[in-house]
């Protein structure tokens, strides 16, 4: 299994992500990676721990399900988490001398699975505050539209807007008195949108505050299976704040400190481009 990126993140590639919000890299995850946490999904889809979350609705066909912070407790993860070549993507990507894991997760949706992801941004759904935080969506299984690809509002990082998050779980767990997400769907007009299909091995990395959202998987035999790790650069703080998502624990740190903890450790360092 590789453990550097095939090749460097070229300057046009960090553009896109600066301007856009998101870049899609093909290949960049090689056969042993990806058949390590398939198996790893079999795994925790059957043995759910204490963060899971059983996502469809009721009368839903399929299955949506999601589970966070599984380096913390299997090997496996922790050796994808510091050995593949995610981090040194993630910090060529934002252009930070550091990378710390913020957390990772498996998000699943199977054949016949009709819960969307609704249009939402990530940043807010955490206790932490910078500019260099982004998400790294890596396809285990091939991925279109039909089966729950991502759709993102470009640019949508730059509004300078920090939206509610919305609990996919409960619509009404979260409670932080910052504005809706806006009727993105009745603004099509207005935004442009980016949609990408997705390889086995392809993996795209997205701002923390860029507007995006999924369809269910309306395929009647494909899964749509992705390992999912979120990251924070070099200018990221601990800023925490109630009645949003739940760590693995509240880690012992003051407000405005650096992330380096157990909790969110540095998993790489190297020069800024």
């Amino acid at each position: 299994m590789g453990t550097k990126p095939i090749r460097a993140i070229t300057e046009d590639e960090i553009r896109r992500f600066e301007e856009d919000g998101v870049v899609h890299l093909k290949g960049f995850f090689d056969t042993g990676w990806v058949e390590m946490m398939r198996e790893r999904v079999e795994y925790v889809a059957n043995n759910p721990g204490k963060l899971h979350h059983e996502l469809s609705k009721p009368g839903d066909e399929g299955r949506f399900f999601s589970e966070t912070f599984l380096w913390h407790q299997n090997d496996g993860f922790r050796e994808f988490i510091y050995g593949s070549p995610a981090a040194a993507i993630v910090g060529q990507i934002m252009r930070s001398a550091k990378i710390n894991i913020v957390f990772d997760q498996f998000l699943i949706k199977e054949p016949n699975t009709d819960e969307p992801t609704v249009w939402h941004h990530d940043l807010t759904y955490w206790p932490i505050r910078g500019d260099q935080v982004c998400t790294l969506w890596l396809a285990l299984d091939e991925v279109t539209e039909e089966t729950g690809s991502m759709e993102f509002v470009v640019g949508s990082h730059k509004w300078g807007k920090r939206f509610h998050p919305v609990a996919f779980v409960d619509p009404e767990k979260y409670k932080t008195g910052e504005p809706a997400v806006p009727d993105i769907d009745a603004m099509r007009d207005e935004l442009e949108f980016t949609r990408f299909d997705y390889e086995i091995g392809d993996c795209t990395v997205h701002h923390g505050l860029l507007v995006h959202a999924a369809g269910g998987n309306q395929s009647r035999d494909r899964r749509r299976r992705a390992y999912v790790t979120r990251w924070a650069g070099s200018d990221v703080v601990y800023d925490p704040r109630p009645n949003i998502q739940d760590m693995l624990w509240e880690p012992d740190m003051a407000p405005g400190a650096p992330l380096d903890s157990e909790l969110w450790p540095a998993v790489w360092q190297g020069e800024v481009r």
